[in-house]
């Protein structure tokens, strides 16, 4: 069966066609366009990866240099969630009939940090990135940051565990208060709509922190850049941050006495056997630090000082024979921290330098500063006020992208049931998300998966009924 996303003819028109945005225009038909064209590349070139084909999207990518535009456009995202969504979200009126536009916006940044995932594994289009590497570097900084600091006692952070307020009705709730004529009916709805637009940024943010692990250790495996090293080591500290990474491991953690790993995008239940088996999370953290420590470039860059020292040190007692059997290059940091261990490296010699320095993030604030405001209150009126006519042209459009072929060739492994983490075979019938191996384990998840269930069910049928009436 044919799933290709889209051709390559159609791809190099889509990849031409990419241009960095104003924040004003973010979410606006033209916006939304382009939104649409790189979901289908990013879907394409996980498609060409995981098959091992041709990998046509990363060339066309690197050929009409526009790479740099996606790390725009990806960091645009991010400018734009911190500082336009919280105001926007307190404007008396902003008071959506639907919220499906807003989700894009706020999930287009995961969609540009997953396609950036996939072609960044390459060297050309580290090189292609060319200066936007050092706003890659700084970005990947800042989320990795987020992790390390949300961090909760028990090392996992865990948005998707955050539950509305149990004061909070739902529409379906406050619909049947309207028929009693409450005044507080619409205050109501739209403060349900906010609490979960916020609750669904929050739980991407997980996601989106964990792939930019990812695009560092690209990086840190291609770059031979002075500058790019220079802002990994000295202005951003990257080795200790990791360190950190590993000691409080933000992807795993205990649920009521099991193991639970975040592996491919959900929270999944380990087997005792599978407790000390390294995730794909951890070997790109520890190759960072690999690369970032024994890299002749790096090492003459990066400024071993007592505290510094004290951090690398820390990494002893995680490199176990287990963790040496499933990853034995990391034999020589072994050696390398033993080495560290008794004895003092002289510090970086001080030269006169002429430093790059990231420029995205600065010029969009600083083009917008003051601007927050007026900017929210045009988004609420211009943008986030489409028509009905609009919204079933947007969700027919993303219906043809997002089809159930697609999305299967997609899955990295063999689903696992939702209830006991074993491989499964069956999928529920409602909503067709949700995987079990037996009759069993799906009565015995049904609780749990009731209510997200029923809630995709509603989806999907909207968005049936939408494509029919259009």
């Amino acid at each position: 069966m044919d799933t290709s996303v889209v051709l390559p003819a159609e791809a190099e028109g889509f990849v031409q066609s990419l241009q960095v945005f104003p924040l004003k225009e973010v979410g606006s038909m033209r916006w939304f366009t382009q939104h649409e064209y790189i979901e289908k590349l990013n879907m394409q070139a996980i498609l060409n990866a995981s098959a091992m084909h041709d990998e046509f999207i990363k060339e066309l990518l690197v050929l009409h240099g526009k790479i740099p535009v996606l790390v725009h456009e990806m960091i645009l995202i991010e400018v734009w969630k911190q500082k336009v969504f919280p105001i926007l979200c307190q404007l008396q009126d902003f008071r959506p009939k639907n919220t499906f536009p807003l989700y894009m916006v706020i999930h287009h940044e995961a969609t540009i940090i997953n396609l950036l995932e996939t072609v960044m594994f390459h060297k050309d289009s580290c090189e292609a990135a060319d200066d936007s590497v050092l706003d890659l570097v700084d970005y990947c900084h800042r989320k990795l940051t987020l992790l390390a600091g949300k961090t909760g006692q028990n090392g996992a952070v865990t948005p998707q565990e955050k539950q509305p307020d149990e004061t909070a009705r739902s529409p379906k709730e406050v619909k049947h208060r309207s028929r009693r004529g409450s005044p507080r009916i619409r205050v109501e709805v739209c403060s349900f709509v906010v609490q979960e637009l916020q609750m669904q940024s929050s739980t991407l943010e997980l996601e989106i922190s964990l792939k930019a692990v990812s695009v560092l250790r690209y990086i840190t495996d291609h770059t031979q850049s002075v500058s790019v090293i220079t802002r990994m080591l000295s202005t951003h500290n990257f080795p200790c941050l990791l360190v950190h990474l590993i000691d409080c491991c933000p992807w795993s953690r205990c649920n009521n006495g099991e193991v639970e790993k975040y592996i491919n995008g959900k929270w999944q239940k380990l087997p005792a056997e599978d407790h000390l088996k390294m995730t794909k999370l951890d070997g790109q953290v520890w190759l960072s630090l690999y690369n970032l420590l024994l890299k002749e470039d790096c090492q003459r860059k990066y400024d071993f000082n007592s505290f510094n020292k004290s951090q690398l040190l820390k990494l002893r007692r995680f490199l176990t024979e287990v963790l040496l059997d499933q990853l034995p290059i990391l034999v020589e940091l072994q050696r390398f921290l033993a080495h560290l261990a008794v004895t003092d490296p002289e510090p970086p010699r001080k030269g006169l330098i002429l430093e790059q320095i990231p420029e995205i993030w600065n010029h969009i604030v600083n083009e917008n500063s003051g601007k927050w405001k007026g900017i929210a209150k045009y988004q609420v009126q211009e943008t986030f006020s489409a028509s009905e006519s609009d919204l079933r042209l947007q969700a027919s459009r993303l219906a043809q992208t997002y089809n159930l072929d697609v999305m299967e060739s997609l899955i990295p492994e063999k689903p696992k049931c939702g209830s006991c983490g074993r491989e499964a075979a069956k999928r529920c019938s409602q909503c067709q998300a949700e995987w079990y191996c037996s009759r069993e384990c799906q009565v015995k998840n049904w609780a749990k998966h009731k209510k997200v269930c029923q809630l995709m069910t509603r989806t999907s049928e909207k968005l049936s009924d939408l494509q029919i009436q259009s």
